[in-house]
């Protein structure tokens, strides 16, 4: 991506390479091909530096739109100040439901703590499903679950439960955020605070 500089300032922004006319020249593509970047920049064509140091996670965070500014000889695109999403439901007010927007006290936008205890559920469900047959054929012809399989399943609960406790008790965004992040141990595992619905081994 570059971006042209007339008189100090940003007049264009290209994101891919084309022919142009600038001043009384009409310049082929080629030449952000074939050009030196101290060509290019002295007709005022300057390739862009992009700055991520603002840039956060979009699971979490809503970033905003990138801002260009041309100083010190080059152009740079950077983000500003992210703003966390909110990690607790926005509920209607009496003055939405009085302007027939919804009922109050009702949820009107999900925050993160109920977007991700429902992957949670949704994950555990799925983990259920693979040992729900044990339990129909029990239903069904009375052969007794074994041991291991009741015992998966219970833990399985239990980890959820936890796990939905630990989502529930974070203070804020950046708190659940923690929980999801993953780090090396000393024996290179990666783990993460919430920690991981068991799986029926093998």
């Amino acid at each position: 991506m570059w971006g042209l500089v007339q008189d100090g300032s940003i007049t264009k922004l290209i994101n891919n390479p084309r022919g142009m006319v600038i001043g009384d020249t009409r310049h082929s593509r080629k030449i952000f091909e074939l050009w030196s970047k101290s060509e290019l920049e002295a007709i005022g064509i300057y390739e862009v530096e992009f700055d991520n140091t603002n840039k956060k996670d979009e699971q979490w965070y809503t970033n905003t739109n990138q801002s260009f500014a041309f100083a010190g000889g080059k152009i740079t695109a950077s983000y500003g100040s992210a703003t966390a999403k909110a990690h607790a439901d926005t509920l209607y007010t009496a003055e939405d439901e009085s302007n027939g927007l919804g009922t109050e006290g009702e949820v009107k936008i999900e925050g993160l703590k109920t977007i991700k205890i429902r992957a949670i559920k949704a994950q555990a469900a799925g983990i259920l499903q693979d040992t729900d047959w044990y339990i129909t054929r029990k239903a069904d012809a009375g052969t007794a679950v074994p041991s291991a399989i009741t015992n998966h399943r219970a833990a399985v609960r239990t980890k959820c439960a936890e796990m939905e406790t630990a989502i529930t008790n974070a203070a804020d965004t950046p708190a659940i955020e923690t929980l999801y992040t993953y780090t090396k141990q000393e024996d290179n595992s990666f783990t993460r605070p919430l920690g991981e619905l068991p799986r029926l081994e093998s």
